[in-house]
């Protein structure tokens, strides 16, 4: 996986409350929207299990939830890494969400690294034709816009 989304944002909380907010209260802030959707529904709320392992979950008002990947790295109130699959993709494709939670002095500075995409081909649903760079700047969009989303609840 070399290719990478990168985005960063400041929170006024600290680490551990940021971490707690973005894996325990998910379905408050996470929102699918029109070109990131995992399951190709928007009413999907994100649940993740807490520990390695744990299943990364889109979950649905009426139908069983869809396993959208795992926890690999656990380490609150630091790191959280989560294997990131949409349901188009094959079950031997995925990409892979870094999220580290930074003190800094005014609270939090979350980072989130969405690796992978590069292994996705341009004309793949989830890729919806893009070329990867747009693609990226894309799904950067989506992650700004989702950490803001995170910074209301917290």
């Amino acid at each position: 996986m070399t290719s990478r989304v990168l985005v960063a944002l400041r929170i006024a909380a600290p680490p551990d409350r940021v971490f707690t907010a973005f894996t325990a209260e998910t379905a408050i802030w996470w929102r699918p929207n029109t070109l990131f959707q995992l399951n190709g529904r928007d009413d999907g709320r994100l649940a993740i299990e807490a520990g390695p392992g744990g299943r990364v979950l889109e979950c649905y008002p009426d139908d069983p939830p869809f396993e959208v990947g795992r926890v690999r790295v656990w380490e609150p109130p630091g790191r959280l890494v989560l294997g990131w699959r949409p349901a188009t993709f094959p079950a031997d494709r995925e990409t892979e969400v870094h999220v580290r939670f930074e003190e800094v002095d005014d609270g939090t500075r979350v980072v989130v690294e969405h690796l992978g995409w590069d292994g996705v081909p341009q004309e793949h649903v989830a890729r919806h034709g893009f070329p990867l760079q747009p693609f990226q700047q894309r799904l950067a969009e989506w992650w700004q816009s989702s950490l803001r989303a995170l910074a209301s609840t917290t």
